[in-house]
């Protein structure tokens, strides 16, 4: 605790005074706020081990939902910051709810204060084994995060804050790898229904004899193997999220059920006449561009508009500059603690390799490409020959044409400016913003090497 910074946002200024008095002397710095809005600036601006988080912010409002929304954000954007909940009504459901969530721990106002210094105690002795590396991440999960400082991840993550506490569908466009999955997780953990279920369906991989039982569900004796009644993954999502993967790749007959149930907002499981009301927000993705969904043989235009309120675009890595190299760094210290290895880096020949490639596998094969350097190589740092692309992706340009062994760092750099120059169409900003040069610095390049 003597190392630690503890952040206490409560509207209580009373209780602020005091837990602040307490704390002082047991940890290194303590910080009070009143408006849980200043929460996130005041988390990017200290490196903060623990929140004292209070449930409810509105007085007339004892729900403790305000406290499960700041604390869907905290883990959202920091999930390594352990979390203690604060509310004045102890009940069972609702410490379930925020411990599910990803609180740490809960106590109820009044309270000892030895209690509460045994909590944080507690808290923080039980999260030292699990810290890890602090950077700025969004998603959830340690293996399953988005990571990046690119202007168009910054536009997509400014985008989800907006969005998320809506209740608007939302339909995720995106090349395969982009992480599109990652990005419904994100919208509901930010979302007003971030303490209810959030249930995954791949509707792209059931066939038509599977598509109502699995999402509807059935009732005993509705078919041959129906041996006791199955909830249907509409009425598991129910008050919570439903995320519909790979919703290009259904069948007209399969959209207008689909359909039917998003406009009557019930639900009838096969074997029986009685509808299910649901209450879900719905989340979509596909690969398909949302050109091709709008040709009517192919998808209803009906349905692209309840499924499409809000369209979020998902980059492809190629357009993301440099979170290659953070991404790379990122999954190198994840695959280290993973396989148990202390690699220390990347050599300037790797980070060459990984900027010159165009990564038609996006972030799914940069991380295969990482975990095998990780598995494969015998010395202290990752070196070009050690990164090896994905055999699978079509696209594929082989290591001998990304990094041509014969080849000057003059050359490539000349190659690299070309390349940025003809994918951005001779829009100069957007080519210097991705190679990490300002314009002045890409001119005298450019004016160099002829181009």
């Amino acid at each position: 605790m003597k190392k630690a910074t503890v952040l206490i946002v409560d509207d209580d200024q009373d209780l602020l005074t005091a837990v602040r008095i307490l704390l002082k002397p047991k940890v290194k710095q303590v910080i009070v706020d009143k408006n849980p809005e200043n929460l996130l600036r005041v988390l990017e601006t200290n490196e903060v081990d623990l929140v004292l988080l209070d449930m409810n912010f509105k007085s007339a409002i004892n729900t403790g939902n305000e406290g499960l929304f700041w604390l869907g954000k905290i883990k959202a954007h920091y999930p390594h910051i352990r979390v203690v909940m604060i509310t004045a009504y102890g009940a069972v459901d609702l410490a379930v709810r925020s411990l599910k969530s990803g609180a740490s721990d809960f106590i109820v106002k009044p309270w000892q204060n030895e209690h509460l210094l045994q909590t944080l105690t507690d808290v923080m002795e039980e999260g030292k084994a699990r810290e890890g590396k602090k950077t700025r991440r969004v998603g959830v999960g340690r293996e399953e995060e988005l990571v990046g400082k690119s202007a168009v991840m910054e536009d997509l993550q400014y985008k989800i804050d907006k969005v998320a506490p809506t209740e608007a569908n939302i339909l995720i466009l995106g090349e395969n790898g982009t992480g599109k999955d990652l990005i419904a997780k994100a919208l509901h953990v930010r979302s007003l229904r971030s303490a209810q279920p959030y249930i995954k369906v791949d509707v792209g991989a059931l066939t038509e004899s599977l598509f109502e039982s699995e999402l509807f569900g059935y009732k005993k004796g509705a078919f041959t193997d129906a041996r006791e009644d199955r909830q249907g993954r509409f009425e598991a999502a129910d008050k919570g999220t439903l995320f519909l993967d790979e919703i290009g790749n259904i069948s007209l007959h399969q959209q207008a059920k689909l359909l039917s149930v998003l406009q009557n907002r019930q639900v009838v499981p096969l074997g029986s006449h009685n509808p299910l009301p649901i209450d879900i927000r719905l989340l979509s993705a596909t690969n398909v561009p949302l050109k091709s969904l709008a040709d009517e043989s192919r998808f209803r235009k009906d349905l692209i508009y309840r499924i499409n309120t809000v369209e979020i675009q998902v980059p492809p890595l190629r357009e993301r500059g440099e979170d290659v190299i953070l991404l790379a760094n990122y999954f190198l210290d994840f695959y280290n603690h993973k396989y148990h290895k202390n690699i220390e880096g990347l050599e300037g020949d790797a980070l060459r390799k990984l900027k010159a490639y165009h990564f038609p596998g996006n972030v799914r094969e940069l991380q295969y490409s990482m975990e095998r350097a990780v598995i494969m190589t015998e010395a202290d740092s990752i070196g070009a020959h050690d990164i090896l692309f994905s055999p699978i992706e079509q696209e594929q340009i082989s290591s001998e044409e990304v990094y041509p062994s014969n080849q000057s760092l003059e050359e490539m750099e000349r190659k690299a400016i070309q390349s940025a120059i003809e994918r951005y169409g001779g829009n100069i900003s957007k080519a210097a913003k991705e190679l990490g040069l300002t314009r002045a610095a890409l001119y005298r390049r450019m004016d160099k090497y002829n181009i």
